[in-house]
């Protein structure tokens, strides 16, 4: 048995653990302990922590990034124990990590109770920045360092500031920190507090800050209002920039406040006079006015008669002549016209303005100038299936119908007899102004047509020749030919034909060999070709006759032979 004065290896190993502090166990390491500074040698702090030896830790560790460490020999300070001893004997302490594992205790602290903390923002790392706080290292994202995209971050490096935590894993070792969360909120309360003390009707003078397509953002001495276009001016304003400009000092009045969106909306157009009052009085309906086109769409042109007012003019009160076209064919921005006020709606902000009005109507014009009966000319500008349209004076067009083309032939034929482009002469039949139309007539001017009265109507219709469809009339044989003979009408009248098969009833009688040239017989008009020459037919005067004769007599002489009829009518005839 071992006495005291002979210490056994157990002994031995108590006394090392006791003057270690219980270091040999470990006790010692992987803790955050106290200790003191014996001295600071260069750019470091040696420190005594109750161990065998002492340890060394980089001054820099002791300081926030671009601040002084303030240390001195004597101070207490707590450092994380890594390692009992290197191998150069000599503890390995850290402050860094006794920083650390002090900081996220309170972090974490903190964290929960959604308190804001300190830090430094000390480098640049892929999609943001690091954030010292007070020794743990946090990742701020570039998107949280202000509301507002920052192109310079240098000015906020190596600066205490104020930090709201997002996120943090202890365990990973993550912290993810905002700035911008602190200057939103910041922000707010100051809003808050100045929209307190604003209120809607309230005139305050604010400088132009930024200026967009649709308006303008005012600072009013912290707070921005947005001044909308339409509340720029009374008059037309296409872009803000027409009216103000960035750094401007401009007087505005609130015109409302949202509070629970903190929005404030301005006007400018408040402070002046409205143009609009007693506008009924002022411009009555059917006044004739002077204005300025100033702007074109594609339904018509807004016309300002003076500053504030503006008047449309709809693209079907544009032009009498010109149907179906863009008004910025007809009119031209900043082009001044003369408009006549068609209705004003005073509640509504809305004049409503004629273009055509301001000028005569071209159909009254045509009226005065071309009355019923008279020789117009003009050139084909369409055919259509009903008719001719002519362009004439003025811009306006008139009609010939079909019927009205040429004397004895059909419509149809008539109108394959002109084409476009061809230069004609009518009659005025009609004009009508109010339907905005004009009749006009082409056969009407034929040698021998009777005159047009003021209704336009001819009073019957012949050709030049005198002739008419179903006339009965006396020709001389000019030529016998195999399909027919060549006639002519009285003495020196219309030459025309009539056709082999027209020449009698019966097949015996359509023989032209039977007839000679000079013999004279009766024919009935049964139409006219193209170049208007007459047809004739005998046998549809004999047709005509029989029918006459049966309408005359078979109602008297009813069981009566058709032999019996016609011989009554021809005796009735030489009677």
């Amino acid at each position: 048995m071992a006495s005291s004065a002979n210490p056994t290896r157990d002994d031995f190993a108590a006394m090392l653990d006791e003057s270690l502090g219980g270091a040999a166990d470990g006790g010692f390491e992987g803790r955050v302990v106290k200790g003191t500074i014996t001295a600071i040698e260069n750019d470091k702090a040696v420190i005594d922590v109750g161990l065998k030896s002492e340890g060394r830790v980089a001054l820099r560790e002791f300081a926030m990034p671009g601040q002084p460490h303030g240390l001195s020999v004597g101070d207490e300070v707590e450092v994380y124990v890594d390692r009992v001893e290197n191998a150069d004997g000599e503890a390995m302490l850290s402050r860094d990590r006794a920083r650390r594992e002090a900081a996220w205790d309170k972090l974490e602290s903190e964290f929960g109770e959604g308190k804001r903390v300190d830090g430094v923002i000390f480098g640049r790392v892929k999609g943001g920045f690091t954030v010292d706080l007070d020794g743990a290292v946090a990742f701020l994202p570039g998107s949280q360092v202000d509301i507002r995209p920052v192109r310079d971050v240098q000015p906020l490096m190596d600066i205490p500031q104020p930090f709201q935590i997002l996120k943090m894993d202890r365990r990973r070792g993550n912290i993810v920190v905002s700035r911008r969360a602190v200057l939103e909120e910041t922000r707010a309360e100051q809003r808050t507090g100045l929209i307190s003390g604003l209120a809607e009707g309230q005139i305050i003078d604010g400088v132009v800050k930024n200026i967009t397509d649709y308006g303008a953002f005012v600072d009013l001495g912290g707070i921005d209002g947005l001044l909308h276009v339409t509340d720029m001016s009374y008059k037309r304003v296409n872009h803000p920039n027409e009216v103000i400009n960035i750094g401007d000092t401009v007087k505005v009045q609130i015109i409302r406040i949202n509070q629970e969106t903190q929005r404030i909306s301005l006007g400018m157009k408040q402070l002046e006079s409205d143009p609009w009052e007693g506008v009924a009085a002022k411009y009555p309906v059917g006044a004739k006015l002077h204005g300025v086109v100033t702007n074109i769409t594609e339904y018509g042109a807004f016309v300002e008669l003076e500053s504030g007012i503006e008047g449309l003019v709809h693209v079907s009160e544009m032009s009498w002549t010109k149907k179906n076209v863009h008004p910025g064919k007809i009119v031209s921005t900043s082009q001044e016209v003369d408009v006549i006020v068609l209705e004003v709606d005073s509640d509504k902000r809305r004049i409503s303005l004629g273009l055509k009005q301001a000028a005569q109507n071209p159909w009254e014009q045509f009226a005065d100038k071309h009355p019923v009966g008279s020789t117009v000319q003009g050139e084909v500008k369409n055919a259509t299936e009903f008719g001719l349209f002519i362009g004439l004076d003025g811009d306006v067009d008139g009609m010939v119908h079909m019927s009205d083309i040429a004397w004895g032939i059909s419509g149809e034929d008539a109108l394959a007899l002109h084409r476009k482009g061809e230069e004609v002469s009518a009659i005025v039949l009609d004009v009508d102004v109010e339907k905005e139309r004009i009749s006009l007539g082409m056969k009407q001017l034929e040698k021998g047509a009777p005159a047009v009265g003021s209704s336009g109507a001819s009073t019957a219709g012949t050709t030049t020749s005198g002739l008419k469809k179903n006339d009965v009339v006396t020709v001389t044989i000019l030529e016998v030919r195999d399909g027919g003979l060549e006639v002519q009408a009285g003495d020196d009248g219309a030459t025309g034909f009539i056709k082999r098969s027209d020449l009698g009833r019966d097949r015996d009688e359509q023989r032209p060999d039977r007839f000679q040239v000079g013999q004279k017989l009766d024919a009935m008009v049964t139409g006219f070709d193209r170049s208007k020459k007459p047809n004739f037919s005998v046998k549809a005067r004999q047709l005509h006759e029989e029918k006459e004769a049966v309408e005359q007599y078979g109602s008297s002489d009813a069981g009566a032979s058709l032999g019996d009829i016609l011989g009554a009518a021809l005796k009735a005839k030489k009677d």
